[in-house]
């Protein structure tokens, strides 16, 4: 006799498996080889033929090089059989293949587990709404085809950790604002429309023009890039002069150190320090999203004093660019640091244009900007006027960073994206410390004011999200974003620190893991216990009758006559009348009046039915 996990599959349930087989394997196609999509979707649809036809699965002869194929087109692909994509790639065609042998029960419960566990997967590429949905609504079908295969209801604990906080192979698809800048560099960040970070203040949200966030600061230029200064900072001195504002920013991952904090930062959490030119940098590079709760005063004087090394570092500039030298040496004579600030302020607003599109720049990059193309973008703009103030002998360095953001009024956020990229200057005056000069705002005001999309004119390469300005499309990217946004926060965004600030607000501020594994066996131990003891109570009454037949049957077990469960008792007192007939008499009188007590069901029949019982020698 064959066991249940032999039993031959029901054809109708087929057709459920396929299914399985396609919502858990194709969100992979848009990640894997097309190689292997192609592979995979033509097992597939073979099987489907299969079927379809009523044709006999192919023998082993077959499906053995069939494995050993693909497993060697994977190895050829991937160079190795260890790793994430090579795990999944694995995955998806030993599931395709799977369909190609279904036979028994047991080939469909393997389908199944493979199905949940393909399904684990797909978050380690994509943690967004539309994956969730689809995960949903493809673990509701595997469990449906559980559910027809067996009739089974399974309950599925839920994982203590979030699967999304699982490490990926690498971090290289990451994004953003980089440590270093050349011409161009932020102008094709400015091309990208990806969410950069996302800001939620505490009060009223200030004027768009204060709105700077300070990332990198570079005072190291070699003629074409500028870099941060590797070595150690003086600690730095800000003198807060309105008071802080607090928010709270929920960055995106972008593999550096640093966090965008808006200038100056006044208040950091304690996984975060301020360095010597004022950026806020993070213990580790923000690998995955993270929120952090800071505060920013908007009017501040940072470093009045400045050490010597520093003032040398932000005056030095390399051999070359004559012309600019030659220009600022002129603006020195008979003018104050404000003046040559203002004179290079008003250069720029006369006659030079604001674009992503400059022409290219040759070995002295600097002049050819400046008295030639006189096109570039905030890059330029920080380059050129920074070089000018060192020939002047100002120190002057250049910040890298955002300027601005767009405000959802539907979740109350402000979006900084990359095209809000920007990069300004810092100018040292004696008494005031280091001073912000934006010469990209003499150049294009509505840059600052009103953000990108108005400064540069029609037909710069703006990411099209961007440059749709029609109500309707705009209010429809407010509740899109919104929606998006309370998943990575209440979802996605439930990380260890949001836990521990919950047990903080619930009175266990210090609990561990221990803690809160005992915590959380005792709390779910009584909760099982009280619905035990609910269903217990609950139950229902069983049948008085049924009882007392099923003592009768007892009795008979214990006199050496078998019961079979599907005998009528009819049959089971004429066995007994053939096998045992000095309970003949006795026992029938028991099966008359548990048919008259069963079906006419009354007190007095009750009766008969126990005196019957008792009367058994």
């Amino acid at each position: 006799m064959s066991t249940p996990a032999r039993e031959a599959l029901d054809r109708h349930a087929t057709p459920w498996l396929f299914a399985t087989a396609l919502a858990t394997t194709a969100p992979h196609f848009m990640h894997q080889p097309p190689w292997l999509s192609a592979v995979a979707g033509a097992l597939l649809l073979w099987a489907v033929w299969l079927w379809w036809k009523d044709q006999r699965l192919p023998g082993r002869w077959i499906l053995i090089p069939l494995v050993g194929a693909g497993s060697a087109g994977i190895l050829l692909e991937f160079h190795t059989l260890f790793g994430r994509d090579v795990g999944v790639a694995m995955l998806v065609m030993f599931m395709t293949m799977k369909l190609l042998e279904l036979k028994s029960r047991r080939d469909a419960m393997v389908v199944v587990t493979l199905g949940y566990f393909l399904l684990l997967t797909h978050y380690l590429y994509s943690q967004s709404i539309p994956t969730g949905l689809w995960l949903l609504a493809a673990m509701w079908l595997v469990t449906a085809t559980l559910v027809r295969l067996h009739g089974l209801y399974l309950l599925f604990p839920r994982i203590s950790g979030p699967l999304w906080g699982l490490p990926t192979d690498a971090y290289a698809g990451k994004t953003g604002l980089s440590d270093s800048m050349s011409p161009g560099s932020i102008a094709e960040l400015v091309q990208n429309a990806d969410i950069a970070f996302r800001v939620r203040f505490d009060g009223p949200l200030p004027p768009r023009p204060k709105l700077y966030w300070r990332g990198p600061v570079m005072e190291q230029f070699d003629g074409t890039t500028w870099q941060p200064y590797k070595g150690r900072h003086p600690a730095p001195q800000l003198e807060r002069i309105s008071p802080p504002i607090a928010y709270e920013t929920t960055i995106e991952a972008h593999n550096q150190r640093w966090l965008l904090a808006l200038d100056a930062p006044a208040d950091v959490p304690a996984e975060i320090a301020v360095n010597g030119t004022l950026t806020a940098v993070s213990r580790n590079a923000i690998n995955e999203r993270q929120r952090f709760r800071l505060s920013a005063s908007l009017d501040y004087r940072f470093n009045a004093s400045e050490d010597a090394l520093v003032m040398g570092r932000n005056l030095a500039l390399p051999e070359g660019n004559p012309q600019t030298r030659a220009l600022a040496a002129q603006w020195r004579q008979g003018n104050t640091p404000e003046g040559v600030i203002a004179k290079a302020l008003a250069l720029f607003a006369a006659d030079f244009t604001y674009t992503l599109r400059p022409p290219l720049l040759g070995r002295h990059g600097i002049d050819d900007f400046l008295f030639q193309s006189k096109r570039g973008f905030c890059e330029h703009y920080a380059a050129a006027f920074v070089t000018l103030m060192r020939a002047a002998g100002i120190p002057a360095r250049v910040v890298g960073g955002y300027q601005g953001g767009e405000f959802n009024p539907l979740d109350q956020y402000l979006v900084v994206r990359q095209s809000d990229a920007h990069a300004w200057a810092e100018v040292w005056l004696d008494g005031k410390g280091w001073v912000r000069v934006d010469p990209t705002a003499a150049v294009s005001p509505d840059r600052i004011e009103t953000g990108i999309a108005n400064a540069l004119a029609f037909g710069e390469p703006l990411p099209m999200l961007i440059q749709i300005r029609a109500d309707w499309i705009r209010t429809l990217r407010y509740r899109w974003e919104a929606i998006n946004n309370a998943w990575n926060q209440n979802i996605l965004g439930y990380d260890p620190r949001r836990q521990r600030e919950l047990l903080a607000r619930l009175g266990l501020p210090d609990a561990d893991w221990q803690a809160l594994v005992v915590a959380l066996g005792g709390t779910c131990g009584l909760l099982v216990a009280g619905l035990m003891g609910w269903a217990l109570y609950k139950r229902p009454e069983s049948d008085p009758v049924v009882r007392l037949w099923h003592k009768a049957l007892r009795h008979l077990a214990r006199r050496k006559v078998d019961c079979a469960p599907w005998e009528t008792p009819l049959d089971l007192a004429r066995r007994v009348r053939e096998q045992r007939p000095e309970l003949a008499e006795p026992f029938q009188r028991v099966v008359d009046a548990y048919l008259v007590a069963r079906y006419g069901n009354t007190d007095k029949h009750l009766k008969t039915l126990r005196d019957a019982i008792a009367q058994l020698p």
